[in-house]
């Protein structure tokens, strides 16, 4: 069966433009984020390490687990583990504030920063060469469609 075909079929069985437009954001998002993931391998980082290392970068006081949790792209329901992975590569470091003990800040180290930087272009070139074919207009668009989306269902 041709692709064109597969696509008509797979029309017919969509119930409505919103399970249609669903489905192509999951298969799309699952596509890019496998490049995503090779390209990390090779560095021994999981998407979502690199997510928390990236939040850690724009954060120079460091932040609180509780804070890095919200802002992460996808939820990881063990964030404690999570930094411990991290803190063990010494990409980052966490410390107990003085004033309440229960609150701890992680901060990314030169380390960790170093390894960032390694990753900044083969990242922008492995995006460039999924989307940039869209163009700037396209793009932004895109985004704005998808910004859109999520703030209708919050």
């Amino acid at each position: 069966m041709n692709n064109a075909s597969h696509l008509k079929r797979r029309k017919k069985r969509v119930g409505c433009p919103e399970e249609a437009a669903f489905l192509e954001l999951c298969r799309t998002t699952d596509e890019l984020g496998r490049r995503l993931t090779a390209l990390l391998k090779a560095e021994d980082l999981s998407p979502t390490q690199y997510n928390v290392l990236r939040i850690l970068r724009g954060a120079a006081d460091g932040l609180a687990c509780g804070e890095i949790g919200n802002r992460m792209i996808t939820r990881d329901p063990d964030i404690t583990r999570l930094l411990d992975r991290l803190e063990k590569r010494e990409l980052i470091s966490r410390c107990r504030e003085s004033k309440d003990r229960r609150m701890v800040t992680a901060t990314i180290t030169a380390e960790g920063l170093g390894l960032l930087a390694r990753m900044d272009e083969p990242v922008r070139a492995m995006h460039r060469s999924q989307l940039g074919h869209l163009g700037r207009a396209r793009l932004g668009a895109l985004t704005e469609l998808l910004q859109a989306s999520r703030r209708e269902t919050t």
